[in-house]
C-alpha cells in the first residue's frame, strides 16, 4: 500500500480526485449559468435576483478554485478545458434563460445535481479517512441545502 505525503492511501486518493474532477467539471457549468442568468434575467424582480446571482456565481467561482487546489493537493491534475467539462456535465446547461421562476428553477435543478455528486464523494471520501475533502463536501452540502430550501421557498414550493 502507498501513501502519499499528507498520509492517505495513493489508490484511494486518486479516485476521490476524479470525482472531485466530475464535481468540477459540473461546478463550472453551474458557474457559467449564473453568468448566464445574471447578464440576461428580466422582468419585476430583476433588481432583486441580478446581486443574488452575482452573489451566486462569486461563491460558485470561489468553490471551482478550492476543489481544483483540493485535486493537487491529493497529487492529481484538475480539468481545465471546457470540453472536458462539458463530457463530465450532470447539472443541466441554461441557455438564454431571461424569466425570474425558469432562472430560479435551473439553480435548484444544478444544485440538487451537484448535491449527489458531493454526497457521493462524501462516500469515497470517508472511506479513505481523507477528513480534508470531508470537511470540504460538508460545507458545501449545508449551504447548497439552504439555497435549494431558500430558492424553493422564493417558487413558492416546499422542499
Amino acid at each position: 500500500m502507498s501513501i502519499n505525503s499528507i498520509g492517505l492511501e495513493t489508490k484511494k486518493t486518486k479516485v476521490i480526485a476524479d470525482e472531485l474532477n466530475t464535481l468540477l467539471a459540473n461546478f463550472q457549468i453551474y458557474y457559467q449559468n449564473l453568468r448566464g442568468i445574471h447578464w440576461n434575467i428580466k422582468g419585476k424582480r430583476f433588481f432583486e435576483l441580478h446581486p443574488k446571482f452575482e452573489e451566486l456565481y462569486t461563491d460558485a467561482n470561489l468553490k471551482v478554485d478550492e476543489i481544483a487546489e483540493r485535486i493537487l493537493t491529493l497529487g492529481q491534475t484538475p480539468l481545465h478545458t471546457f470540453e472536458d467539462y462539458t463530457k463530465a456535465a450532470k447539472v443541466p446547461v441554461g441557455k438564454n434563460i431571461s424569466e425570474d421562476e425558469k432562472a430560479v428553477q435551473l439553480i435548484v435543478d444544478s444544485l440538487s445535481e451537484l448535491l449527489k455528486i458531493e454526497r457521493a464523494i462524501l462516500d469515497v471520501s470517508d472511506d479513505a479517512n481523507d477528513e480534508g475533502t470531508n470537511s470540504m463536501m460538508s460545507d458545501f452540502i449545508t449551504e447548497q441545502e439552504k439555497t435549494v430550501w431558500m430558492m424553493k421557498a422564493w417558487l413558492g414550493e416546499i422542499i
